[in-house]
């Protein structure tokens, strides 16, 4: 008993001992909390394992395609880019307020917020997050929050522009100044045009955002923003996110597998007028469609020539024969990335006899999952974006603003293969063929030497002065941005020989 009792002033000791120890911690991490907010408010340095990387426009000279500071993922994590924590907020004052409408598809518009985001910086302004595109034909109800990240989106960019999920009060109810700004302008025309609008009156807003920034002769990091936009901060909802990896998980279970982008739909061949292989009845159809939709300005189309010039969608037919000329075997696993092609099952039929295995959304997810996206073509074309990043093989039948913004996505991760199809000579080819001018050998030869060097190897973009739709496409090529990705494909060739 005497001994027991004795040691009770040690236990007490001990007791107070941990009382103290535990104190000490709290405090420390307190005063840890504390400084850290205290560093965001007034921009003290941070820790180096908090610190975020340099502004793109100033106080450092950040380079986006440094491996450093961008990590390439593997094709089968469907291109997703991770950054360090929270970058530290950028304090500025902020000229006004900039909102956008977006108008067209999910690539175009897609696109179009990366250059909105790029101009709000160099024009220090707050942006609103961005209103899609709920009035032209590709419409569907969707909101910004319903296709990306939103949340992710906001933090992602804080140390480059504020982004506010709405405006203030005093401008609700209010007829914001819109307009639409000049298309492929560079940042001079938004400096000397755009600024003093946002001044006068606080708030501008753009009505139409398609192909308002110039593709070529930016300032460097203006290039790269743009590019940090695009493939970090413009990440896809977590719903859409997970069921586009999941698809890619199934397709990976058999092996390889090639995306064919079929761009064979309803609207593409109205709005085009291309109706090659088309029945009179369908291109009656096609012409009626065209007309009913006022925003369609070309309504006289001859679609024979425009064919022959290459400004055609290639049709389900013809694309089998190209595949073939370029020797994919007949077993390839190929995933069709398209809404609902043209003349249903009937058009794909030659297609599904050469290469039997052919895959689409319905045939990867069950009913209950694509129930959510129906009806929400934005949506679906998410979906079809992730499979076709993440792809062996990306064949776009059609050079529209997808099959652009995919290979500029895939060379961004490592040029991977992209076969950009020359359609003007192989319609020729395909013709010949037909008329029986050309032996099969014959035409396969030529199909392969015509591609040879269309397969998104590094390259860099076309330029020409004063004609800047002729141009090769910034988001198709961002060639300044992909410095890291280079060395990479050049390691890995390295290592293969």
């Amino acid at each position: 008993m005497a001994k027991r009792k004795a040691s009770l002033p040690a236990i007490r000791r001990r007791g107070v001992g941990m009382l103290r120890w535990a104190v000490r911690v709290a405090s420390s991490i307190v005063l840890w909390t504390m400084f850290l907010h205290l560093s965001n408010l007034i921009g003290l340095p941070r820790p180096p394992l908090l610190t975020a990387r340099p502004s793109c426009l100033g106080g450092g000279s950040t380079n986006y395609s440094d491996s450093s500071s961008v990590s390439f993922l593997a094709a089968d994590e469907v291109g997703r880019l991770a950054l360090p924590a929270v970058p530290r907020r950028r304090f500025y004052k902020s000229n006004g307020y900039l909102l956008i409408s977006c108008n067209g598809g999910l690539n175009q518009m897609r696109a179009a917020i990366c250059d909105m985001v790029t101009v709000a910086r160099y024009l220090n302004l707050t942006m609103v997050v961005p209103e899609l595109d709920k009035q032209s034909f590709w419409a569907d109800p969707s909101d910004f929050g319903d296709i990306f990240d939103v949340n992710y989106f906001i933090d992602s960019l804080r140390d480059e522009v504020k982004i506010v999920r709405e405006l203030p009060h005093k401008f609700r109810g209010k007829v914001p100044f819109s307009m639409q700004p000049i298309s492929w302008s560079n940042e001079k025309y938004y400096l000397r045009q755009i600024l003093p609008l946002v001044r006068k009156h606080k708030l501008v807003h753009f009505s139409r955002t398609d192909s308002r920034l110039a593709n070529n002769g930016l300032p460097l990091k203006l290039q790269k923003l743009r590019c940090h936009v695009n493939y970090n901060s413009l990440r896809f909802s977590p719903s859409i996110e997970a069921l586009g990896k999941k698809m890619v998980s199934v397709l990976r279970k058999t092996g390889s597998f090639t995306v064919l982008h079929l761009r064979y739909e309803m609207d593409m061949l109205a709005f085009s007028g291309c109706t090659h292989g088309c029945s009179d009845k369908e291109t009656a159809e096609l012409t009626r469609m065209r007309y009913a939709y006022p925003w369609w300005k070309e309504k006289e189309i001859d679609s024979e020539k425009k064919r022959l010039e290459g400004l055609c969608p290639l049709t389900p037919g013809e694309t089998t024969l190209v595949l073939k000329a370029l020797g994919f075997p007949r077993d390839t696993r190929i995933y069709i990335a398209s809404g609902e092609i043209y003349g249903g099952e009937k058009r794909l039929a030659a297609l599904k006899t050469e290469f039997p295995n052919i895959v689409r959304k319905e045939m990867l997810l069950s009913v209950d999952e694509l129930r959510p996206f129906q009806k929400h073509s934005t949506k679906m074309a998410a979906l079809d974006y992730l499979v076709s990043i993440a792809s062996d093989v990306f064949i776009p039948s059609n050079d529209g603003n997808m099959a652009k913004v995919v290979e500029g996505h895939r060379r961004f991760l490592g040029f991977h293969k992209t076969i950009q199809l020359d359609k003007k000579k192989l319609v020729e080819l395909i013709d010949l063929l037909e008329d029986q001018e050309l032996s099969w050998d014959e035409f396969s030869t030529a199909v392969k030497e015509l591609h040879e060097g269309r397969m998104s190897e590094p390259t860099r973009r076309k330029v020409m002065a004063g004609q800047p739709k002729e141009e090769d496409y910034f988001y198709a090529n961002p060639h300044e941005c992909l410095g890291a990705a280079r060395k990479r494909m050049e390691k890995q060739k390295h290592t293969e020989i």
